[in-house]
């Protein structure tokens, strides 16, 4: 019997001693490039005296036998913070025991913030192997993997390799406990999905620039704090058409309240009743206004008509002149192929907002310049740009602004 007993504790303690081997002992020398060797580490910074410790290394080495035959493995390291390991564990700001972190490649990634007996150990660091951010290569892809959990998920779309990617992939090690990370190189994604939203985006005044045209937006009383389930009773209607036409067009939804501005561009007063109010710009940024009211067959209706170009543009402009007795051309939306375009002479056209104090300081030297230049085969031109749509491509990004052409 005290023979069995003694055999017994020799391969219990040898047992012992082979997963201890698993365990990497590093101090300052070889610290940095021992790291850099693996691709995954967990990093235990510990003291010989402190309780804590004592009672996670026998857990810590069992989990080590496991996790460095996983595939891709995982190393655990231990670092001595009492001697040969004090400067690095100054480095990484240890200031109690044990200190537990996650390196990726050679540099810090996280904190370790899992359980501490073995099979947790295990479990949560298997979980941490592997890309952080899942590469998608279709469109199918894409789609299931925004529908593979309800949990919050972001999508990179990097045209090259490059310095965003690579920052982009570290918020991804760091954050992946928490949010799902994709991301794409793909030429075709990027081009049919631009900068994702979902099938049917929650349109904000500060993520409007991120919407790409050919779009179509839903307008009504988008509220996900006070209204969720009515804001998503309309948006699921328009995300069963959406479906229909994932890269061909693009849709989302916007709060009425929050956009009047936008929708008076589009001879909209204002929204009336529960029901959106859908309007589009076409690839030209042609608007359009679906009439019909809201229904699932008017908006796919409204969006094959806006696809194909059988519907006419909404154009915003004042009435035409009826005379045009002034030295300067009024130019208007409704007219502006007729006096800008088509007029058969080189042209002076400026763009104007009422309200400018430079527009205000320049006219009377352009009304000057239109009395000078009566009966020379050069056209000068005005048109209020706030009250008109300006074509395509002419681009006013401010006021006054002067283009010449013939």
């Amino acid at each position: 019997m005290y023979l069995f007993k003694l055999l017994t504790l020799f391969v219990l303690y040898n047992a012992c001693l082979a997963k201890e081997e698993d365990v990497l002992d590093l101090g300052d020398s070889d610290f940095d490039s021992r790291i850099a060797e693996h691709e995954t580490a967990l990093i235990m910074f510990y003291a010989p005296w402190c309780g804590h410790c004592k009672r996670l290394k026998p857990e810590y080495a069992k989990a080590a036998e496991d996790l460095i035959r996983n595939d891709p493995p995982v190393a655990l390291v231990k670092v001595d913070c009492t001697e040969a390991g004090k400067e690095t564990c100054n480095k990484n700001g240890v200031s109690g025991y044990p200190t537990l972190k996650i390196y990726r490649n050679g540099e810090f990634s996280q904190d370790y913030n899992g359980p501490r007996d073995a099979s947790g150990i295990v479990k949560y660091m298997k979980s941490q192997v592997g890309p952080s951010s899942k590469e998608l290569k279709t469109s199918e892809c894409l789609e299931k993997f925004l529908a593979a959990e309800k949990e919050a998920a972001v999508v990179g779309f990097f045209e090259t390799d490059s310095d965003l990617k690579s920052a982009f992939l570290k918020a991804a090690d760091r954050l992946r406990e928490k949010v799902r990370f994709a991301h794409t190189t793909n030429k075709d994604l990027i081009e049919k999905h631009g900068i994702s939203h979902g099938l049917v985006g929650h349109r904000k005044p500060d993520n409007r620039q991120e919407f790409q045209n050919p779009l179509f937006i839903a307008f009504y009383d988008v509220d996900y704090v006070k209204n969720p389930k009515g804001t998503n009773y309309w948006r699921n209607r328009i995300l069963k058409v959406a479906k229909g036409f994932s890269g061909r067009a693009n849709f989302a939804i916007s709060a009425k309240d929050e956009f009047q501005h936008e929708l008076n561009e589009y001879g909209v007063e204002f929204v009336k009743g529960d029901k959106p109010v859908v309007v589009a710009r076409d690839a030209k940024n042609q608007k359009f206004v679906l009439k019909d009211e809201f229904s699932i067959e008017a908006l796919e209706l409204f969006v094959n008509d806006v696809l194909d170009g059988n519907l006419e543009p909404y154009l915003k402009s004042e009435p035409i002149p009826e005379s045009q007795n002034d030295p300067v051309i009024v130019a208007v939306a409704k007219n502006f192929d007729e006096v800008v375009i088509n007029n058969g002479k080189d042209t002076l056209i400026e763009f104007y907002a009422p309200w400018c104090g430079h527009c205000k300081k320049l006219a009377p030297i352009f009304d000057e310049l239109g009395e000078k230049m009566k009966g020379e085969d050069v056209a000068i031109v005005k048109m209020d740009a706030t009250a008109n749509d300006v074509p395509v491509p002419y681009d006013v990004r401010g006021f006054p602004t002067l283009l010449l052409g013939s």
